[in-house]
C-alpha cells in the first residue's frame, strides 16, 4: 500500500441534507492527491472496505469491520460513537476517531438564541403578532444572571466562550471537576444542587452516560429557581420527561427550550407541545452547512498523521 496516495472510501450518507459527495469534495480540497472514492450501492461498500486503509461514514456493522482486512481507521462523521461495535474494531486492530468538536458553533448559537429568546419573550411577541395585538410586556435581562453548563466538552466550551460578551456569571458542571473549566466556577455531578440552586438559565451539554441519564430529575427541578429556563441540547434521557412535565404544570420552572426528547419522536398528543414556555426542535441544533467542511478538516489532518505513521490520531476512541 502507498502511503503517500491512500485509498479512502466514503460510506453512503446523507447527514443534514448534504449528500457523500458533498463531503468527498470537501476531502478533495484538502486531499487533492488521495484516492477518495464514494460508494453508490451496498455493494460498493462492501467491495471498498475490502481494499481500503481509510474509510469514513457514520456507521459499520460488525460483520462489515471484520470483512474490512486492509481497514486501519474509520473516521466516524457523527461526535457519538455509543452506536459503533467499538469492541470490534479493537479486536481487529482499526482505529476509530468521531467528529467531536465540529457542532461547537452552531449549537452554541442555538443556545444563545434560545436563551435570549425566553430572556426577551420573543415567543410571546410571535403570539401577540399573529392575532394583530400591540400590547406591551415585561422582558429581563441576560446581563447579571447566572448560566449553567452542564457538560465541558467542545459545545459546552463553544457556549461559555459565547457568552463572556453578555455578562453573565457561569457555573460548569462536569464529571471531574479537577480538570477545570471556562467557566467561573466548576462543579462535579455529585456537587450539581449546589449549582443548580443558583441557576437562572440551565444549559445541558454532556453526552447520555449511566450517570446522567436523568440527571434532571423531579429532585433537580425541585432545586432549580422557579423562574429558571432549562435548555437541553445534549440527548432527551438526560431529563426526565415526566418530572419536567409535572414541573411545568406547577409552574414550578420558567420554561424550556428542548431540541431534544424522551421519547423522539415527540408524540403530536405529548403534553410538552402544549406549554406556551416551551420551544421544540426536531433534534436539528447541530444542522450546519459547515458540517461536512469540519469534518474533512479532521480526517485531513489525520490522513497527514496516517502518512507519516501517526496513530496518535485527532478525536481518536479506539
Amino acid at each position: 500500500m502507498d502511503m503517500s496516495t491512500p485509498q479512502i472510501a466514503v460510506l453512503r450518507q446523507n447527514i443534514h441534507g448534504l449528500s457523500a459527495d458533498d463531503y468527498a469534495t470537501a476531502l478533495r480540497d484538502r486531499l487533492p492527491d488521495a484516492d477518495i472514492t464514494v460508494a453508490q450501492t451496498p455493494d460498493d461498500e462492501r467491495d471498498l472496505l475490502e481494499s481500503a486503509p481509510i474509510a469514513t461514514g457514520f456507521s459499520l456493522g460488525e460483520a462489515q469491520i471484520e470483512r474490512a482486512t486492509n481497514l486501519d481507521l474509520f473516521a466516524c462523521v457523527y461526535a457519538g460513537v455509543g452506536h459503533l461495535p467499538l469492541e470490534t474494531f479493537e479486536n481487529q486492530e482499526i482505529a476509530v476517531t468521531n467528529a467531536s468538536g465540529v457542532h461547537g458553533p452552531n449549537i452554541a448559537e442555538y443556545v444563545i438564541g434560545a436563551i435570549l429568546s425566553h430572556v426577551r419573550r420573543f415567543k410571546q411577541a410571535w403570539r401577540q403578532q399573529q392575532r394583530g395585538s400591540w400590547q406591551s410586556f415585561p422582558a429581563r435581562e441576560l446581563n447579571g444572571s447566572t448560566v449553567t453548563v452542564v457538560g465541558l466538552g467542545a459545545i459546552g466550551t463553544s457556549v461559555v466562550d459565547r457568552l463572556d460578551p453578555f455578562g453573565v456569571d457561569t457555573l460548569g458542571v462536569r464529571y471531574t471537576p479537577s480538570k477545570g473549566g471556562p467557566t467561573d466556577e466548576v462543579f462535579g455531578f455529585d456537587e450539581i444542587h449546589d449549582a443548580l440552586a443558583r441557576t437562572d438559565y440551565l444549559v445541558l451539554a454532556c453526552p447520555l452516560t449511566d450517570e446522567t441519564r436523568g440527571l434532571i430529575d423531579s429532585d433537580a427541578l425541585l432545586t432549580l429557581p422557579t423562574d429558571a429556563v432549562l435548555v437541553n441540547i445534549a440527548r432527551g434521557g438526560v431529563v426526565d420527561t415526566d418530572a419536567l412535565v409535572s414541573a411545568l404544570q406547577s409552574n414550578r420552572i420558567g420554561g424550556a427550550t428542548l431540541d431534544v426528547t424522551d421519547p423522539e419522536p415527540l408524540p403530536g398528543d405529548h403534553p410538552l407541545w402544549e406549554f406556551e414556555n416551551v420551544t421544540i426542535t426536531p433534534h436539528n441544533a447541530g444542522h450546519t452547512p459547515d458540517y461536512y467542511e469540519r469534518t474533512a478538516e479532521i480526517l485531513a489532518g489525520n490522513v497527514e498523521r496516517y502518512r507519516s505513521g501517526n496513530t496518535e490520531f485527532e478525536n481518536r476512541v479506539v
